[in-house]
């Protein structure tokens, strides 16, 4: 797609493009550039990736993304044959892009987010997803404002996307959710990180039950039903969305049981069916549980992901 028609379908008005060229891959790093990429200036606390644009084109980017202030205050080179776009904002520009790939397809969007546990999480999730479909998940700690739109924006011919939702204060999971539109939620627990920012465990879950905004009126919240919060708050939480809750403690829709734990291994049930997990632990039956309920949703037989979980 070209990059008029992609500023003209987010309504980027606040920019002037030198020359208009297809987009292919973004990227905010020099380091990573190759030929016909995109390259977006971002200002960090230390460096203005907007200083790098020349150098960003010399490594081969077609496309140069960069901020209207910086465009103000250095004189900008005219480079033929490349493409450069001025917005108001690069970081809202490459969060509105996102959106309106993402608008483009429809496919399975698995967001997590939780205190702890997202990355193990997603990570067994794409597993088990794998083994059906072709998958482009979050890589890293790509999971904020500037990470997932920028992994949304890899998005090729992947059938499913399985995203990592960070947050620090309150409206960054709405952000983020309202971007991404998953179709599935996964929140693994509620803890204690960032309470320093939001006061309390209870607007911590208020903050993750961000998530619900991005999902459609027909999508699934899963949840660890053993965490206290989402327990003691199940109610609240059923009357925003369809839940389905996943536990070894309190009653829930889908559980481990005769659990047998090893020093390398655990082994437990699941609806009758037995799993033995390669890792020690319980936070890993809990993402066991979440991994099978998305492979359930995404009618992906009962088998949890040889990789890291064998039927026995």
């Amino acid at each position: 797609m070209l990059v008029n028609d992609i500023l003209n379908n987010i309504n980027v008005k606040d920019s002037y493009i030198f020359n208009n060229d297809s987009i292919n891959n973004f990227s905010k790093d020099t380091r990573t550039i190759q030929n016909g990429d995109v390259y977006i200036g971002i200002k960090g606390e230390k460096f203005d990736g907007n200083d790098f644009y020349k150098e960003a084109f010399e490594l081969g980017a077609s496309t140069c993304i960069i901020d209207r202030s910086y465009a103000n205050s250095h004189q900008i080179e005219n480079i033929p044959g490349k493409t450069l776009v001025v917005v108001k904002d690069t970081i809202r520009c490459i969060q509105m892009l996102a959106s309106y790939k993402r608008s483009l397809v429809d496919i399975p969007v698995i967001a997590i987010t939780g205190s702890v546990g997202k990355t193990s999480t997603k990570d067994l999730i794409s597993s088990v997803v794998s083994q059906k479909y072709t998958v482009l998940k979050t890589e890293g700690n790509y999971n904020n404002a500037i990470g997932l739109p920028l992994t949304i924006l890899r998005l090729k011919d992947e059938e499913v996307m399985i995203l990592e939702m960070g947050m620090n204060h309150e409206g960054e999971i709405r952000l983020l959710t309202n971007i991404a539109k998953p179709t599935l939620g996964v929140i693994t627990n509620i803890g204690t990180a960032h309470i320093g920012n939001l006061g309390s465990r209870e607007n911590i879950l208020k903050a993750k039950l961000e998530i619900v905004d991005g999902l459609p009126f027909n999508g699934t919240l899963i949840i660890n039903n053993d965490n206290d919060m989402m327990h003691s708050h199940l109610d609240a939480i059923k009357s925003k969305i369809r839940v389905v809750t996943t536990g070894i403690k309190n009653e829930s829709d889908i559980m481990a049981t005769n659990i047998d734990s090893r020093v390398d291994s655990s082994s437990f049930n699941i609806e009758n069916e037995k799993y033995k997990i390669n890792v020690p632990g319980e936070a890993f039956i809990y993402n066991s549980l979440i991994a099978y309920v998305v492979g359930n949703k995404l009618n992906i037989s009962n088998t949890i992901s040889a990789l890291v979980i064998s039927s026995i």
